[in-house]
């Protein structure tokens, strides 16, 4: 992109349009398991409609690596993250943008809420996101 045409673009430009999801019963360990292999950080939630509901992040997860550090073994981190329920574990209400919002407001939003991830929503279904990474390989051209 040229200097300047950033301002003018907009997150359908830059956003990932096939978005990983789960749902709000599916356990942490499947959440973990997806993020290890798409080798992504943030998976947003859909309700039982189809709705976005919630997000689910790496960070979310950490928890596991802290039991694991605790001594508690990765047993013990599986055995917990196949009881708990992404419900348990989400931010709901996460906050969102849409197709047409201008890459500078999404950024400025990103930076201002310190999140690294916006669900990209039109007519209310979810049909993006838009990450810290996407921002980043603009950057570099990719």
């Amino acid at each position: 992109m040229a200097a300047g045409k950033e301002s003018r673009s907009l997150v359908a430009d830059l956003m990932s349009k096939k978005v990983i999801t789960l749902g709000r019963n599916d356990t942490l360990k499947t959440a973990e398991a997806l993020l290890k292999q798409r080798h992504i950080r943030h998976l947003p939630v859909l309700d039982a409609d189809g709705e976005l509901c919630g997000i689910v992040t790496q960070r979310d997860l950490f928890r596991g690596a802290v039991l694991r550090s605790l001594g508690y073994g990765s047993r013990a981190e599986d055995m917990m993250l196949s009881s708990l329920l992404v419900k348990d574990a989400m931010s709901e209400d996460p906050v969102t943008v849409a197709p047409s919002t201008p890459l500078a407001d999404a950024a400025r939003l990103m930076v201002e809420r310190r999140i690294g991830a916006l669900p990209v929503l039109d007519a209310g279904r979810l049909v993006g996101i838009l990450t810290e990474g996407d921002f980043v390989r603009l950057a570099i051209g990719k």
